[in-house]
């Protein structure tokens, strides 16, 4: 399988989540990753959860993933946010105006849970010129599916993931779906799909391919 990898140099990203623990949850095994790339930058936006019991969770669990992560947490109501339209939005084109990543990670655009759909649904509508990668939540709605791309991990970071989620979020463990084994399988299924160890699956739109001798 061809693998594929960015131009060497400084890059951006933007991690996009509408609750506190989506983005680990969804692509923490390729934060990880991208800790380990010189030049990177990491800051991740969570549209739901400031000023409640999960806030400071949200604050502490990126840069567990990669030092130096900036976070910022906002207070739209949890499980509301398709009522809130405008308001999703226009944070999304504030993050915008502020920011102009080379990589952007966000919930897929048919994720069962409205909350992540939308902002799936929004994020190519602000930012144009970058890659877009849509993660996938697993959830007992059962919506996972064909994934277009795929980073390859060992078993020391897909241990390694799952030790920072059930670090960082302690107020997930009542879940029923929080469990090692629901994150690793999905992790150990999509390494299977790419012929790695382990992986992190995601879908885009448009992908760009430089092909060109270099």
């Amino acid at each position: 399988m061809l693998g594929l990898a960015p131009a060497a140099g400084p890059l951006e990203v933007l991690c996009l989540g509408a609750h506190p623990d989506d983005v680990e949850i969804g692509c923490g095994a390729t934060l990880l990753t991208l800790a380990g790339r010189p030049g990177t930058t990491v800051r991740g936006v969570v549209l739901t959860g400031g000023g409640g019991p999960r806030e400071s969770e949200a604050r502490q669990a990126l840069p567990r993933f990669v030092p130096g992560a900036e976070v910022e947490v906002h207070d739209l109501p949890d499980g509301r946010l398709p009522q809130h339209w405008d308001a999703v939005k226009e944070t999304l084109e504030d993050v915008g105006r502020r920011t102009a990543p080379d990589l952007v990670l966000a919930p897929r655009t048919d994720d069962a849970h409205q909350d992540h759909r939308l902002i799936g649904d929004l994020v190519t509508t602000v930012w144009r010129d970058a890659l877009v990668l849509h993660y996938e939540i697993p959830k007992w709605d059962g919506d996972l599916g064909p994934m277009t791309h795929y980073v390859g991990v060992d078993d020391a970071v897909r241990a390694r993931k799952q030790e920072l989620l059930d670090v960082s979020f302690p107020s997930q463990h009542a879940r029923d779906w929080w469990d090692p084994e629901v994150f690793g399988g999905l992790m150990r299924l999509r390494g299977m799909e790419c012929r790695a160890p382990y992986a992190e699956a995601f879908r885009s739109a448009k992908v760009r391919l430089d092909l060109g001798a270099v």
